[in-house]
């Protein structure tokens, strides 16, 4: 909650607007554990592909062994994160909610080298309850930046995230309104 407050004054709003917004007091929370094993032909395997996460923020730590990938500008970079560092994403409802203010971030998991050494990675990612709808805060609406999304609840958005999981596009792009 801490963190929202600081996105919420990022942008000229009230500290606890996102929080009341999307009633996180009742939000949604999910534990994501990921483990990988040594593996001799990293090249051959891909951790988790590329995509976006469906809540508003994600909060994830490695082991000190890095293998996370943000795509920017076309390009995957590596993120070197010390063990013990906490990385923070920017997920698919803080970008609706925004109405594309700020970006949900593209990334992935790869091996990298002869990674003879157990990765993991432990993320928490929170979002509002199921049935409360996400639409472009008026906010960041007007005549020069129409509503860049549909509205849809966030399990409607949750299931287009689990639908698409191995798909190329993101769950963002079955809301993003084509003008």
């Amino acid at each position: 909650m801490e963190l929202l407050k600081g996105v919420s004054e990022s942008v000229g709003l009230e500290p606890n607007y996102f929080s009341k917004a999307l009633d996180l007091d009742s939000g949604l929370g999910r534990f994501i554990a990921n483990l990988y094993p040594p593996c001799p032909q990293p090249e051959l395997t891909m951790g988790i592909h590329p995509h976006t996460d469906p809540g508003f923020l994600t909060i994830l730590i490695e082991n000190g062994i890095s293998g996370l990938q943000f795509l920017h500008n076309g390009k995957w970079w590596r993120v070197y994160a010390p063990p013990n560092e906490l990385m923070v994403n920017i997920a698919d409802q803080l970008e609706v909610l925004t109405n594309g203010k700020y970006k949900g971030a593209i990334h992935r998991a790869t091996l990298y080298g002869k990674a003879m050494a157990t990765r993991m990675s432990l993320a928490i990612a929170y979002g509002p309850c199921p049935d409360k709808v996400i639409r472009p805060a008026s906010e960041f609406v007007n005549e020069s930046h129409p509503p860049a999304y549909t509205a849809l609840t966030y399990g409607e958005c949750y299931e287009l995230h689990l639908a698409n999981a191995y798909s190329k596009i993101t769950s963002l792009d079955y809301v993003l309104i084509q003008n």
